[in-house]
């Protein structure tokens, strides 16, 4: 059976590909009328739009983008009666791709969608719910994820093991489930994020990261211009994947530096060396992009934010430029229960051996010489902001004996940082 990829464009879903998997094959490609009139429109930055048939053993890699995961997942694999595993991931897409993050959905998906809650008649007519029917659970709360179950709330299109709903602010204030509210009603987009699990650790992690993204912010990385807001154990995150403006919602291109890299799956892990390189083929100024991965990853390291995987870095394209996304996913990680390690990590392409050293990865990077002496000079300077993280911290209202479990790593960062402003800093092998 034939699936049609759908894009918002103009103010409209529009039909852009057809692909079929069955047999353990899969085989897909653009229309040919998307070809002609949107070619500067594609479903993946690595996937250009053209005529060609694309035929592989696993499903295009942007599409993972779309696959549910976590309480969505295991909500639909209820609804179809279906056992978990690699081979569920199409049959979901078909189900939960209905209102993913970013502009491409499937149009079964919709359908889907719509007969779940065909199915109860009073979801469409529920009222919108305050932050605190949230963070209390309220009778309304339950009532209203019971009816939408995990479809209504959009739940299926966000990964991540932490509980998360999609929501959408209407104008007088209150919160809906996101696909229920049409675009014309909506006010803000948001994700409402809940602890990973029951320990005091999930509630300590989730109640850091809002503070985290403050710090980030402080240090000038770059974030979404409204930051996550701690309500309860709700974290209320402001979505940078869409804009409203004028009665209207604008979608934008997102897509994981997996699927860029044409990495289909969830384990992949890639070498960092590989997603440099697959980011500066992408964004419209690879120094600029670089230096900020770059920097994202000293924070990463100083606040041992060790939940890095594939997904948890993206690239975005907003008003025709391509560069990485507002940060997200940015928290003490380290304080998880299931002990998340750093799953990407600096290997030296030509050894395979881990690089820990500054020095070291700017000498391997995969960029000019000039761009690499530029980046070393740039580095060398953020070492001042690196030294004052423990006050940024403290101002932002991180716990303080995460402050101090910290300081060694943060002092780590800062040496190895100051060390690239030395003469010889950027010329170490």
């Amino acid at each position: 059976m034939d699936y049609t990829l759908q894009i918002f464009l103009n103010d409209r879903w529009l039909d852009c590909a057809q692909i079929e998997h069955n047999g353990g094959l899969c085989q897909w490609n653009y229309f040919v009328r998307h070809a002609v009139e949107y070619p500067d429109a594609p479903l993946s930055l690595a996937e250009p739009v053209d005529l060609e048939i694309r035929t592989s053993r696993t499903l295009p890699a942007f599409l993972y983008d779309l696959v549910p995961q976590g309480a969505g997942r295991r909500f639909l694999l209820g609804e179809l009666k279906i056992p978990d595993g690699p081979t569920a991931d199409f049959p979901l897409i078909c189900a939960g791709a209905f209102n993913p993050v970013g502009r491409i959905r499937v149009a079964e998906a919709v359908d889907y969608f719509e007969t779940h809650v065909a199915r109860h008649p009073d979801a469409r007519g529920l009222p919108g719910l305050t932050i605190d029917d949230i963070v209390v659970r309220s009778a309304d709360f339950k009532e209203t994820m019971f009816l939408h179950g995990m479809l209504g709330t959009g739940t299926t299109g966000v990964q991540g093991a932490a509980p998360k709903y999609l929501l959408t602010r209407d104008r007088a204030d209150l919160l809906h489930g996101d696909a229920v509210l049409p675009d014309a009603d909506a006010a803000q987009h948001l994700i409402a994020k809940l602890p990973r699990g029951n320990s005091t650790a999930d509630d300590k992690v989730l109640r850091n990261e809002a503070a985290y993204m403050r710090v980030a912010a402080a240090l000038g990385i770059r974030t979404h211009a409204q930051l996550p807001t701690l309500h309860g154990d709700v974290l209320l995150i402001p979505r940078f994947d869409r804009r409203v403006y004028d009665g209207k919602v604008v979608r934008f291109h997102q897509e994981s530096v997996a699927a860029i890299l044409g990495m289909p799956g969830f384990d992949q892990r890639p070498n960092l060396f590989e997603v440099v390189n697959g980011i500066r083929k992408v964004v419209s100024d690879p120094f600029a992009e670089t230096l900020e991965f770059i920097k994202r990853d000293v924070l990463n390291l100083a606040l041992r934010n060790t939940d890095n995987h594939a997904r948890n870095t993206a690239v975005q394209q907003v008003d025709g430029q391509v560069r990485l996304t507002p940060l997200f996913d940015f928290a003490p990680m380290y304080l998880d229960p299931e002990l998340i390690p750093r799953a990407l990590r600096w290997y030296r392409p030509d050894t395979r051996v881990e690089l820990t050293d500054w020095a070291e990865v700017l000498a391997a990077l995969p960029v000019p010489v000039h761009e690499r002496a530029t980046l070393a000079v740039e580095l060398g300077r953020f070492a001042g902001q690196i030294e004052r993280l423990p006050d940024v911290m403290q101002a932002q209202g991180v716990d303080h004996d995460i402050i101090e479990f910290l300081v060694p790593f943060i002092d780590t960062q800062m040496r190895q940082l100051k060390a690239l402003q030395s003469p010889s800093g950027h010329h170490a092998a």
